[in-house]
């Protein structure tokens, strides 16, 4: 994670499962309530999109991540493409909801390994000359 500096996208939360039981996991602006916006624009970190996995067990057989995936957390999100409005269904993923069950661990990184490009213009940043 790196510290928050207003950037849009996702980050850390604790969030409940079905049983009740909290786990670490990446939200994205999509997923959480209107009234609970503040949270995501309080929050200390964000997430840079860096991960670290472990996709093989102790004895070099690979783990079925399909196992580790919550299907009930794909979500709606608003997009555009070619100047026009668009609405995507987003499927759990690498995090959005494909972190259920994991043993997650958020680690703080430099804000100076974060250079995003979400629009053209971010092409103009120093990080990106």
């Amino acid at each position: 994670m790196v510290k928050n500096e207003g950037e849009p996208g996702g980050g850390p939360f604790w969030v409940r499962d079905a049983e009740g039981r909290e786990q670490l996991q990446i939200a994205e602006s999509s997923q959480i309530a209107k009234d609970d916006m503040h949270l995501m624009k309080e929050a200390t970190h964000f997430n840079p999109v860096d991960l670290v996995c472990g996709v093989k067990r102790y004895d070099g057989t690979k783990y079925d991540l399909t196992k580790y995936t919550d299907p009930k957390t794909g979500f709606i999100s608003s997009k555009s493409a070619g100047g026009r409005e668009l609405r995507a269904q987003e499927l759990p993923g690498l995090w959005n909801g494909a972190m259920a069950n994991w043993n997650t661990l958020f680690i703080e990184v430099p804000i100076t390994t974060f250079s995003p490009v979400k629009v053209v213009q971010d092409l103009l940043r120093p990080e990106h000359q």
